[in-house]
């Protein structure tokens, strides 16, 4: 079969449940800050399992960039992340396309800025940047509007774990 509309429904799934997740844990936010919230989430989400294994030290900056988000506790992010996990192939692969879309309709350069700076960080924290991860952070830089200079400037604070250097 050339098209397996189980991929869509895997990718859907995935998406409600983060999503869903986050509006539980927004309470009364609007859609669009849970559109935000969810993106940010997922891009998270999809750094930190670029090379296939999330490690202690993402689980930690991922829960700590997330409890930093307004309206967001400790609790609430491990909430976020206990969902993220859950359907981490589908939403690092199948729909992170939809995140950055999201972050680069609803969110300023600023923002994604910021973003992209989280997803660096996050990207360095098991203390070395793959190759794998390398590229994706390249291909999301792309996709949220910004620059190979804004990647570059974001990566040169973390130059001594590229492990293409080492």
């Amino acid at each position: 079969m050339f098209f397996d509309k189980r991929s869509k429904t895997v990718a859907k799934e995935a998406s409600e449940t983060l999503e869903g997740a986050v509006q539980q844990e927004l309470g009364a936010a609007d859609a669009e800050t849970v559109a935000i919230v969810t993106a940010i989430a997922g891009l998270l989400g999809s750094i930190a399992y670029a090379d296939r294994a999330i490690t202690e030290a993402e689980r930690d900056l991922l829960v700590a960039a997330l409890s930093g988000i307004q309206g967001l506790d400790e609790r609430a992010a491990q909430a976020i992340l206990r969902s993220l996990t859950r359907h981490i192939v589908a939403v690092s692969t199948l729909e992170r396309p939809r995140f950055t879309r999201a972050l680069v309709e609803f969110g300023d350069r600023e923002l994604r800025y910021q973003v992209l700076s989280l997803l660096v960080d996050l990207a360095a924290a098991d203390g070395t940047i793959g190759v794998e991860e390398v590229n994706m952070l390249r291909s999301i830089t792309t996709a949220l509007g910004l620059t190979q200079h804004d990647y570059n400037e974001l990566q040169r604070r973390h130059r001594e774990r590229l492990g293409s250097l080492r």
